[in-house]
């Protein structure tokens, strides 16, 4: 892709340039435009369309600027796992699970079952789906909800730091970074794995350790009944693309090719299944493509690697906490889709990259705006339970900071 040069543009087009990426990261860090009602989505395509008709970005070349292998895999991984979320694959998994454990066991059951799917599919999905699931479950056994839908959050957030197809922003680094699925769940699998072991310990210290259960609590967990009679060829096909992942082949063609094959079939209603795609996450990631772009060709990303060479960013735990911090403020995708033009000028960017995935993820934990995934869990479990700000860092801030302390330390020294 030939960018622009800075010197090839007006001093007006600079200017609009600033203006334009500024008023978007307001935006993507306040969640709204003040006095606007302009959501994120929305300050994206404004952003992208600015920077076209400014000819920031020229008309003809914009298509250049998207990374279309990144749109391919998020929308074949929406698609599969959508998929498999309405043929109550997820759900099977926790009844597999959980029909097997005490009341007790549960806490520790809802963290590793949710971390261990949100590391091979999407994590907002899973966080979708299980919150109904375990506000079922305790309202049937009269266990106090909240832990249990923390696990769900900040697990789901932890366990998708292992792999490129656990969230969004991993899919991102994935594709620029050329880090290969085998080689990624290698160096972040231990940290999730790790991680999800302090949470657990984190919450039931918070949350559970005065809480005594008694015998008729440790009957048997009451499960919902299942419809698994479409199952086989999603869990088929689901297991095809993530072996495909493993061996090498390209993330975006494995699951796209997974995508195609269950859009063939005889049973499930399209419609249904392009219900479960975010459509606005999708365009999302078009207009912070092309924000970006237009930030490169006025000059704003390279005045912001002077920056980060004045605040010595390639120092691991410097930049472990800036992503952390900028990830708090903008979301992780914004924060992300900036620093991806950084990290190639690192003295180690395979570990450079590594870092802005482990950060950019368990910053997520931080608080009920960190991640999508919290939000999610937050708002579905309305109106049963009311997850207040302090009820969240309460746990949510030192399983931020120990996970990001493990996670620094692993890719630092040993991953």
């Amino acid at each position: 892709m030939a960018a622009l040069s800075p010197a090839a543009l007006s001093d007006a087009r600079i200017l609009a340039a600033y203006i334009i990426f500024l008023a978007s990261y307001v935006v993507f860090a306040l969640g709204k435009f003040p006095g606007l009602k302009i959501d994120r989505t929305g300050a994206a395509i404004i952003g992208a369309v600015g920077m076209v008709a400014f000819r920031i970005v020229q008309p003809g070349q914009a298509v250049r600027y998207i990374n279309f292998q990144t749109i391919v895999l998020l929308f074949s991984m929406m698609l599969i796992v959508g998929n498999l979320h309405l043929v109550g694959f997820f759900e099977w998994n926790a009844e597999a699970v959980l029909r097997r454990l005490k009341p007790h066991q549960l806490l520790p059951a809802v963290i590793f079952t949710c971390g261990c799917l949100s590391a091979f599919f999407v994590n907002d999905i899973v966080c979708l789906v299980m919150v109904p699931f375990v506000l079922s479950i305790t309202k049937k056994m009269q266990l106090q909800p909240l832990p249990y839908l923390l696990a769900v959050a900040t697990a789901s957030n932890i366990g998708s730091v292992a792999t490129i197809t656990g969230n969004p922003q991993n899919m991102l680094i994935g594709s620029f970074s050329g880090i290969h699925y085998r080689d990624f769940v290698v160096h972040l699998g231990p940290v999730a794995l790790v991680g999800l072991c302090i949470d657990w310990g984190v919450l039931h210290w918070v949350h559970m350790r005065n809480v005594r259960m008694t015998v008729e609590d440790r009957r048997a967990i009451p499960l919902p009944p299942l419809d698994l009679s479409k199952l086989t060829k999603p869990v088929i096909v689901a297991s095809a693309v993530v072996v495909g992942f493993f061996f090498g082949v390209d993330p975006a063609m494995m699951a796209a090719l997974g995508a195609a094959l269950l859009l063939i079939t005889r049973t499930l209603e399209p419609q249904r299944l392009y219900k479960e795609v975010d459509w606005g996450l999708l365009v999302f990631f078009v207009g912070l493509f092309l924000i970006v772009g237009g930030a490169e060709n006025a000059g704003i990303t390279t005045r912001l690697l002077d920056i980060a060479q004045h605040w010595n960013l390639q120092r691991t735990w410097v930049f472990t906490i800036t992503v952390a911090g900028l990830c708090n403020v903008v979301n992780n995708v914004p924060a992300v889709m900036l620093l991806k033009t950084m990290v190639p000028g690192f003295g180690d960017p395979h570990k450079a990259w590594l870092l802005l995935a482990m950060a950019s993820t368990l910053a997520g934990n931080l608080t009920i705006t960190g991640s999508v995934a919290n939000i999610i869990v937050v708002e579905s479990a309305k109106p049963e339970v009311e997850i207040g700000f302090s009820d969240y860092v309460r746990a949510g801030a030192p399983i931020t900071i120990l996970t990001l302390l493990v996670g620094w330390a692993w890719v630092t020294w040993v991953g």
